[in-house]
């Protein structure tokens, strides 16, 4: 097979309409724009979600929601991920050494998904209930 044999298949696209060419075409005179207005004139447009001068329905209705910009900085720790530092002290720095939060993290807070087996003692770092009994059970300290 080479590029310059293929072909379209048969039916898979249509020719162009001709438009402006005559009463017999079909489309003649107003080349299938109607009578009129805005769409029937060259440079006629609107922009998406004009409503011809009422207030556009987007605008209408009310603003919803809210983004933290904190939320941009934090993340959760899984104390599985905890279990493959090789260090006991656990900061911020130590996590973005091993690669377990990204450098533009400034907060994290360790959540217990997953079983820890070693003594780590977090500094800096937050702890949901769960991740502090399972961190003490395992010898493991949280300072704040």
């Amino acid at each position: 097979m080479f590029l310059n044999t293929l072909k379209k298949h048969q039916g898979s696209s249509r020719k162009s309409k001709r438009v402006g060419r005559g009463a017999g075409s079909g489309y003649g005179k107003t080349a299938g724009r109607g009578h009129k207005g805005q769409k029937s004139r060259s440079g006629g447009y609107h922009k998406v979600g004009f409503e011809g001068g009422q207030m556009p329905l987007q605008r209408r209705l009310p603003k919803v929601g809210f983004v933290s910009k904190l939320a941009k900085q934090t993340t959760e720790v899984r104390l599985h991920e905890l279990s493959k530092i090789k260090e006991l002290n656990v900061d911020l720095d130590v996590l973005k050494k091993a690669k377990i939060v990204s450098k533009t993290i400034m907060r994290a807070k360790v959540i217990a998904t997953g079983t820890i087996d070693k003594a780590i003692n977090l500094k800096g770092i937050n702890a949901s209930a769960t991740a502090k009994k399972k961190i003490e059970k395992a010898g493991g300290k949280i300072e704040k």
